[in-house]
């Protein structure tokens, strides 16, 4: 079974686990948005990834970070943030993927990184899967690394239940 793990937003990423093992990371496609260097998630390019990803349905599940507003962010940022959410989950719907939400709290907890550092997560996942340790190197590739953490939380909780 693969699952798919993505953490959304703009900066987000998108992990792709079969049998445990990490096959694929990519950062969520994006592209300009008018001016001052401005983004926005590339839909178009997101639904050609997730086809390739998922040609057996039957075989694929994805598993979103379910997050909300956080203190502190601007109005303008937490509505860009929504609307990614949105689309993934439309784009997941019109394709007929299997989609699960988990808080980040559920899978930080099981992972042991609740009140620590963000960059734990990192540490975290190349400690699991350190052959791929130079595809987090950066410590913006936490995100990649929460894409891979959020997909392997959904293989070690929910696919034991069935």
């Amino acid at each position: 079974m693969k699952i798919i793990g993505i953490d959304p937003g703009l900066n987000g990423a998108i992990a792709v686990l079969e049998n445990n093992k990490v096959k694929e990371i990519f950062d969520v496609p994006v592209m300009p948005e008018g001016k001052k260097n401005k983004r926005q998630l590339n839909s178009a390019q997101l639904v050609k990834m997730l086809k390739d990803i998922s040609y057996n349905k039957e075989e694929t599940v994805v598993v979103v970070e379910n997050v909300s507003a956080m203190p502190g962010q601007g109005v303008t940022s937490m509505f860009n943030f929504g609307q990614t959410f949105g689309a993934i989950k439309g784009i997941c719907a019109a394709l007929g993927l299997p989609i699960f939400f988990v808080r980040p709290a559920k899978w930080k907890k099981h992972f042991d990184l609740i009140n620590s550092s963000k960059d734990a997560s990192r540490t975290k996942a190349i400690e699991m899967y350190p052959s791929i340790s130079d595809q987090l190197s950066k410590k913006k590739d936490v995100n990649k690394s929460d894409a891979i953490l959020i997909a392997r939380f959904y293989s070690e909780t929910r696919l034991k239940e069935d």
